[in-house]
């Protein structure tokens, strides 16, 4: 049986949450999922099924996506970010792990931005947009690479999701991806960012998730070796394990870890 939705309005806006209860005994912080541009929760499905064994898992809809009303006003990634944070603080959880993929992973940082105070840590999972391809080109030839690697399943929900966002929506969406400064915002996070990318990730690849994370000022790179910018659906026993392991416990100043592992679903720190 699918978790439960409730619909949550804030300034007008209305978001989905999709929410698996917390395990007895669990003292994990509950993490909070925010899919791409164009995607919606289904996307989220996997690796929140996987989270949902230590902890409370909340997947989020954003407003316009997944059959949402879309917003009377053009939302740019900062008013976006700051209704998501505004979402978050009702959830009465204290500080939560926030869980973005892809341009999800900017909307992460700007609610982490607006409301540290109840974030514990951001995790950008194959964040956009590289600084050096930020053109509409340069994402549809990624986009395009990935799409020929990625599984039939992972392809039909991203198809069917853009079918229900409509175009309209996702082109105003994808003008603000473009434009967001991820690197210079990523520098102001006062909480720590997990970069997490699939080892094939044309869209977010390995230099510009290394410049990220070294933008900011307490960062991890992990990569999920053989896994594309899906990896979250394709792969996401190993992305959770990746996500708890390195939000467990409170991470040092100046944290930067160069240790590799190799094996089939073993995950490569950078």
């Amino acid at each position: 049986m699918s978790p439960p939705h409730r619909r949550v309005d804030t300034a007008g806006l209305a978001f989905r949450l999709t929410e698996s209860p917390r395990p007895v005994g669990s003292h994990v912080p509950t993490h909070v999922l925010v899919h791409g541009i164009g995607m919606s929760h289904r996307s989220l499905s996997r690796l929140h099924a996987e989270l949902a064994a230590s902890t409370r898992v909340i997947s989020v809809d954003l407003p316009g996506f997944a059959g949402l009303p879309k917003p009377s006003e053009d939302l740019d990634v900062v008013q976006m970010g700051r209704a998501l944070a505004d979402v978050v603080a009702t959830l009465d959880e204290g500080r939560v792990v926030l869980v973005g993929h892809s341009m999800g992973a900017q909307w992460a940082v700007e609610a982490a931005l607006h409301r540290p105070e109840s974030i514990t840590t951001v995790v950008a999972v194959g964040p956009v947009a590289d600084g050096r391809r930020r053109t509409l080109a340069a994402q549809a030839r990624g986009l395009a690479v990935d799409t020929m690697g990625e599984t039939p399943l992972v392809n039909a929900i991203v198809f069917v999701d853009y079918v229900r966002s409509g175009m309209p929506w996702y082109s105003r969406q994808l003008r603000h991806m473009l434009a967001y400064p991820m690197e210079r915002r990523a520098r102001a996070l006062t909480v720590p960012l997990l970069v997490v990318r699939g080892g094939e990730d044309p869209v977010a690849g390995r230099e510009w998730c290394r410049r990220l994370r070294d933008a900011a000022r307490v960062a991890r790179l992990v990569e999920i070796p053989g896994h594309r910018h899906v990896a979250l659906f394709s792969a996401p026993r190993a992305v959770a394990a990746a996500i708890l392991f390195h939000t467990a416990t409170a991470w040092p100043d100046a944290t930067r870890m160069h240790a590799a592992t190799e094996g089939e679903g073993a995950s490569s720190i950078l």
